[in-house]
């Protein structure tokens, strides 16, 4: 019979690490939100949907849609390209990435002055 002091060791690979953590963020919180974000068209159709409707916040939404911009491998994008490919100024869209980075949700390479999701969340997608 086993005690409380008794210590069981298990070997998992990278894959199964991974799987592990997926499951027990059980979707919830911020990150498993932003998981099921995999369709960028359907948020755009969602913003152009809710610049009507005054319960809904249209800021929230495109913020949500400048963060599905990004890559799941990590890749760092340009603020003009994202400005670009949203239609918005680069001001507006830096002040986007600004507030996304303070969040946590994006990383700003201070050499490039790129930006990406941060590692953690790349990891964790592979």
């Amino acid at each position: 019979m086993a005690s409380e002091s008794d210590e069981i060791t298990l070997k998992l690979t990278p894959a199964q690490v991974r799987e592990v953590l997926r499951q027990a963020a059980g979707g919830e919180g911020i990150q498993g939100a932003l998981s099921e974000l995999t369709n960028h068209s359907q948020l755009v159709s969602a913003r152009a949907a809710a610049r009507g409707d005054t319960q809904l916040s249209g800021s929230l939404l495109l913020g949500l849609i400048v963060l599905r911009c990004f890559p799941a491998d990590g890749s760092e994008l340009r603020v003009l390209d994202l400005a670009q490919r949203l239609g918005l100024t680069p001001s507006t869209t830096h002040r986007y990435l600004k507030t996304l980075v303070i969040a946590g949700l994006l990383d700003q390479n201070p050499t490039t002055r790129r930006y990406r999701r941060p590692a953690r969340q790349t990891a964790l997608r592979r």
